[in-house]
């Protein structure tokens, strides 16, 4: 009895054609991480659940895939920031600080599927971790990672929102509204997706919040305009609370050296409703939208942290990072239809098909083009021509060779633009020349059009 196949619901598997895409995006991080001085990281999929869940508690433990092989208590990682935080821990006598990372792995989240929610995803991530201080260069530096990242992929109207912790702190506490700022930010940081007079509601009902207050929070997150517009007003409340000036000092200084980095103002605002719901960012913080597709919420969030391996070592390990969920990235892309389909992502440049029965002359051929650096592959299948062209077709190779015993004893090389159906004779070095130019316009445009 045959078993009916099926891929588990909120796992992505992709086509060849839109697996080579979402490889090209990957390398376009990957060349983009390490044009900063950023080095690869790759961390187990399978780690000790004392280890994982040394923090314990909350949402994150509800959703791990845990498990026991033997004696063992397994379980698979939930972020690429935990076991970052174990291997710095591990390894910290070995490494140099600031120690600058970036990885892109596959983590497992045990929660409902839904359109765009997975439970196996990519994260691509990257990270500074400081020695007991880290400079707030940093801070500045990741968003013009994620500008130069995202102008390379071809993705133009995005808007990276910028915010500091401490000036939500000290504001919360010019407020006298301390023990309640961690609440509060949770649920200030639902007002795109609930609207003011919902937040207004939950900061009244179930927090407890006098409506003057409630007034005074939602007139505070309400700032807007130019970014130093924004910095402006927020110097009324200079003076009042030390934790609310160290934040508007920080982030007068990412404003700052944003600029310098190159990133347009029109790419970045600062954004007072942004918290981050993670409690663990203590400093600037940050979130990036498309401006197309407000509706799809951030696809790039980050911020800074104090202590990032606390519950592994007594080293002070301060560090600022960024994660993007890739897969929910290349799911809505595709969505939206926007990946370019004018990209070459056939597996070959070239396919070879030889039309006599000793096939000496075509593996000969195939060698020297390989040679040369192109992708060819060698069809040696017994099948009529029309089904050797229907699986050309299939798989989307731009150059088709036809090796004969004419073209043999010519010694030339038949070669069809499979795009537009040119088809020429020419010397082994005419073919390279050719096919190389093709393949070369082919592969100018960007990943997202």
């Amino acid at each position: 009895m045959k078993v009916q196949p099926r891929t588990l619901s909120g796992f992505m598997e992709l086509l060849p054609q839109q697996q080579v895409m979402m490889e090209r995006v990957m390398e376009t991080m990957r060349s983009t991480y390490a044009l900063y001085g950023f080095t690869p990281l790759d961390t187990p999929i399978i780690e000790s659940s004392e280890v994982l869940l040394a923090k314990g508690g909350g949402e994150t433990e509800k959703q791990i895939y845990r498990f026991t092989k033997g004696d063992s208590d397994l379980s698979l990682r939930f972020d690429l920031t935990v076991p970052l935080a174990k291997y710095v821990a591990i390894h910290y006598g070995e490494l140099a600080f600031p120690f600058r990372r970036y990885q892109i792995g596959k983590v497992y989240r045990g929660e409902r599927a839904q359109r765009g929610r997975f439970r196996e995803f990519y994260q691509a991530d990257i990270d500074v971790i400081g020695d007991g201080k880290l400079d707030i260069a940093n801070d500045a530096e990741m968003p013009a990672i994620i500008y130069q990242l995202f102008n390379r992929l071809g993705l133009k109207k995005f808007q990276i929102h910028v915010n500091n912790r401490k000036i939500l702190g000290g504001f919360y506490a010019i407020l006298d509204l301390t023990e309640q700022a961690g609440d509060i930010m949770r649920t200030v940081d639902k007002l795109a997706k609930i609207g003011q007079e919902k937040v207004s509601s939950l900061l009244t009902g179930e927090l407890g919040i006098s409506p003057d207050k409630a007034g005074e929070i939602l007139r505070f997150i309400a700032i807007q305009g130019s970014n130093q517009e924004v910095l402006s007003a927020l110097e009324a409340y200079r003076g009042r609370n030390n934790l609310f000036d160290q934040g508007l000092e920080e982030l007068t200084t990412v404003v700052k050296y944003l600029s310098a980095f190159g990133v347009p103002e029109e790419n970045f605002a600062v954004d007072l409703t942004i918290a981050r719901g993670l409690d663990y960012y203590t400093g600037t913080v940050y979130e990036t939208f498309m401006l197309d597709h407000p509706e799809i919420g951030s696809i790039c969030s980050g911020g800074r942290y104090d202590n990032l391996a606390e519950y592994y070592t007594d080293k002070l390990l301060p560090g600022v990072g960024i994660s993007i969920g890739l897969t929910r990235l290349f799911y809505v892309l595709q969505e939206q239809k926007m990946l370019n389909q004018d990209l070459n992502t056939a597996p070959a440049d070239l396919l070879l098909l030889p039309m006599t029965g000793d096939l000496s002359h075509a593996i000969a051929l195939a060698t020297r083009f390989r040679q040369a650096g192109l992708r060819v592959q060698l069809y040696t299948e017994q099948k009529k021509f029309k089904a050797k062209m229907s699986y050309a077709d299939k798989t989307g190779v731009p150059f088709v060779v036809f090796l004969g015993e004419d073209e043999i004893r010519e010694g030339v090389v038949a070669c069809k633009d499979m795009v537009s159906g040119e088809q020429t004779k020419l010397d082994f070095q005419g073919t390279l020349d050719r096919v190389r130019a093709e393949l070369d316009r082919r592969s100018q445009g960007s990943v997202i059009q």
